[in-house]
């Protein structure tokens, strides 16, 4: 009876461990795979939220959100975030759904130019850019940008076509609008 009862609480422990280190994994594949819809270091720009959006969980009708699914296996990319003259920030996911870096507007005031590296990658910083290195080699950079009112979202239609994802050594910087 101990035996067994000793065995179950393993197998149990051992279940739980596994579940805990698959599940963001999982959740965050299915999230980078909707984001990059087939297409990876592509900078998406979402529509103004309603209350029957649901791309990303609960997102805010008070901000404008754009979002790039980014593959670091072809090397390094380049994600820029124009200025906003309100609240805005960047915020960069690894595979497993952690938080790796966040700069916003109080820390960048001129915008964030980012140069994302695998890991053990070098990058040399040209200036005014920020190299930072993933920890897995898939995520999602996510920028958010306040616009409460119509014009607000208006008006950061005009900085978003200034912002960037695509991998370093592309010239031409393709952005998708979405529908």
């Amino acid at each position: 009876m101990i035996r067994t009862l000793i065995i179950f609480l393993a197998a149990a422990a051992v279940g739980f461990i596994g579940f805990m280190y698959a599940a963001p994994q999982v959740i965050m594949n299915i999230a980078v795979t909707r984001v990059a819809e087939g297409r990876f270091n592509v900078l998406r720009q979402t529509p103004r939220v309603t209350e029957t959006s649901r791309q990303i969980v609960r997102p805010s009708p008070d901000l404008a959100y754009s979002a790039c699914a980014f593959d670091l296996a072809d090397g390094p990319v380049r994600i820029r975030a124009a200025p906003w003259g309100q609240y805005w920030s960047l915020a960069l996911y690894a595979s497993n759904t952690d938080n790796f870096w966040t700069g916003n507007d109080r820390a960048f005031p001129n915008g964030a130019q980012i140069v994302l590296i695998a890991k053990g990658q070098t990058h040399a910083a040209a200036p005014g850019e920020t190299v930072v290195e993933s920890p897995s080699r898939r995520g999602i950079a996510l920028i958010r940008r306040l616009a409460p009112r119509a014009a607000d979202f208006a008006a950061v239609e005009q900085v978003r076509a200034q912002d960037v994802c695509a991998r370093l050594s592309e010239r031409k910087q393709v952005r998708l609008q979405e529908t």
